[in-house]
């Protein structure tokens, strides 16, 4: 799994983006299952993710943070990347983003794909 780390911080909510190619939910579950070994990660207020995949089509996973999964697939989408997981973390920093979040979860996807 690519781990880029923190991307950006905004209001002390801190944003990392990671990923990896997956051919399945099984991998996907997988991926996930490793990334949270890291503590960090696995105490991290959410983990967002999204991907696309030929037999299932698209799916994404919120994480509590509402609309973020289908901003990472509206990406993975335009750039036709097929097979790919990723995976926008958030460390809330007790102040609310409102609309500034999905600019930074975009600002991470884009960082990822760039590192590709």
């Amino acid at each position: 799994m690519l781990k880029l780390g923190v991307i950006l911080t905004d209001k002390g909510s801190k944003y990392a983006v990671s990923g990896s190619p997956v051919g399945s939910r099984a991998e996907i579950d997988a991926a996930l299952k490793e990334l949270k070994r890291d503590k960090s990660y696995a105490k991290a207020t959410h983990n967002t993710w999204g991907a696309l995949l030929a037999e299932e089509g698209a799916i994404k996973a919120d994480d509590g943070e509402s609309g973020a999964g289908m901003v990472i697939l509206r990406m993975l989408e335009h750039e036709a990347l097929m097979g790919h997981l990723v995976v926008v973390t958030r460390w809330y920093g007790g102040k609310h983003l409102g609309g500034d979040r999905f600019r930074h979860v975009q600002t991470c996807v884009r960082a990822y794909l760039d590192a590709l």
